[in-house]
C-alpha cells in the first residue's frame, strides 16, 4: 500500500473494528441487521468549512460535532445509533489533523456505541467537507415525527438554549469581545451532546419532535406546518443558558427564539404524559422545559408573562441564504 494514498488514510484513521454482527470498513458495502419489529432510522449531514466551521477549529473538536449533529437526528426520531459512515473531503495530507479528527470523531461513537462502519475519503483544494450519514434503529409506529403533533399538545424543550449562538456571535465579531461569556459558551458550540437516551425514552411517549439545529421558532414551525397547526410560546418559560445574562434585551431574545447549533430536543406530547416526561427526565438528569401548547390554525406566537404577543423575527439559518447560526 502507498504511503499516503487514500486507502493508506482510511487504515491508518478510520479503520476501526465492527461489532460482531456487522461488515464494516474495508469492503464494497457494510453490512449490518434491524432488530424484529424495529425499522431502521437513517439520517445524514455535511459540515462545509467557512459555512457550518471556521478553519481553524481543533480538529478533535469538529471530528466531535461532525458525529453529533447527526446523532441528534436519531435522538429527534427516538431511535438507538447503530452504525455511522463517513466521506471526508480535505484539501491536503495533514497528518495532526486527521489524528486529531479521527479521536474526536471516535471518541463519541464509541460513548453513543455507534461504530463507523465505512466511507469514502478525497481531495478538495477548497477546503474541508465531511458528510456523515448515521443508521439506527426505532420501534415500528415509535418514531417520533415532525407530522403527528396535536391540537392541545404540549410543547416541551430539553436543557437550555442559546449558549452556541451566543459563541458563535462572540467569535465573528457580532457582539463586543467578552472572554469569560466566550469560555462559558463554547463548549456547547463545539460539543453539543446529543439527547440519545432521552429520546429512546420519549418515543412512545412524544408525538412530534425535532432537534434545534437551525433556532427555536424556525424548528418549531417546521412541526407545526408538517402537522398543520399553530402554537403559542410562552416566552418566560423557555429555559436560557445562564451566560446571556446582562445581554441587551433583545439581543438576548433573538438568541433564544432564533439562534441554532444547540441540538436540544423540541417536542410535543398529550398533557396526559406530563408526570411520565418529568419523571424521565428526572431519571436521566436531563432539564425539561414545557414552554407552550399547540393551537388551532398556523400561527406561532410568543407571548410575554402578560399574555401579551411579542414582535420577534423568525431567525434561524438558511443554508443558502445563509443567516442566523451556523446551523448544521
Amino acid at each position: 500500500m502507498r504511503p499516503d494514498s487514500e486507502f493508506d488514510l482510511i487504515t491508518r484513521y478510520f479503520a476501526w473494528p465492527a461489532p460482531a454482527g456487522m461488515l464494516g470498513v474495508g469492503d464494497d458495502c457494510a453490512l449490518l441487521s434491524v432488530s424484529h419489529g424495529f425499522q431502521m432510522a437513517v439520517s445524514s449531514d455535511m459540515l462545509v468549512e467557512g459555512q457550518h466551521f471556521f478553519a481553524d477549529v481543533d480538529p478533535a473538536d469538529l471530528g466531535y460535532k461532525a458525529l453529533a449533529v447527526n446523532l441528534s437526528d436519531l435522538a429527534a426520531m427516538g431511535a438507538r445509533p447503530l452504525a455511522c459512515t463517513l466521506a471526508l473531503s480535505i484539501p491536503r495530507i495533514d497528518h495532526h489533523w486527521l489524528r486529531g479528527f479521527s479521536g474526536g470523531f471516535q471518541t463519541l461513537s464509541r460513548q453513543a456505541q455507534c461504530p463507523l462502519i465505512g466511507g469514502d475519503t478525497t481531495r478538495n483544494p477548497a477546503g474541508v467537507v465531511i458528510s456523515v450519514t448515521v443508521m439506527g434503529e426505532v420501534r415500528r409506529n415509535h418514531a417520533l415525527r415532525r407530522d403527528a403533533a396535536k391540537v392541545g399538545d404540549d410543547i416541551w424543550v430539553t436543557g437550555e438554549l442559546g449558549a452556541a449562538e451566543l459563541a458563535l456571535r462572540l467569535m465573528q465579531g457580532r457582539l463586543p469581545a467578552d472572554a469569560a461569556r466566550l469560555a462559558a459558551a463554547r463548549p456547547a458550540l463545539e460539543r453539543p451532546w446529543p439527547r440519545l437516551r432521552f429520546g429512546q425514552r420519549l418515543a412512545g411517549m412524544g408525538r412530534a419532535a425535532l432537534d434545534i439545529s437551525d433556532g427555536l421558532l424556525q424548528d418549531l414551525g417546521h412541526i407545526l406546518r408538517a402537522s398543520h397547526c399553530g402554537a403559542d410560546l410562552m416566552f418566560d418559560r423557555i429555559p436560557a443558558a445562564p451566560m446571556l445574562d446582562g445581554l441587551d434585551e433583545n439581543v438576548r431574545r433573538d438568541i433564544i427564539l432564533g439562534g441554532g447549533d444547540c441540538y436540544e430536543l423540541c417536542f410535543t406530547a398529550t398533557p396526559k404524559r406530563r408526570e411520565q416526561i418529568q419523571a424521565t427526565a428526572r431519571m436521566l438528569d436531563v432539564p425539561v422545559s414545557r414552554i407552550g401548547v399547540v393551537t388551532r390554525g398556523d400561527a406561532l406566537r410568543v407571548l410575554d408573562a402578560d399574555g401579551a404577543v411579542l414582535s420577534v423575527g423568525r431567525g434561524g439559518y438558511d443554508h443558502f441564504v445563509g443567516e442566523g447560526a451556523n446551523g448544521a
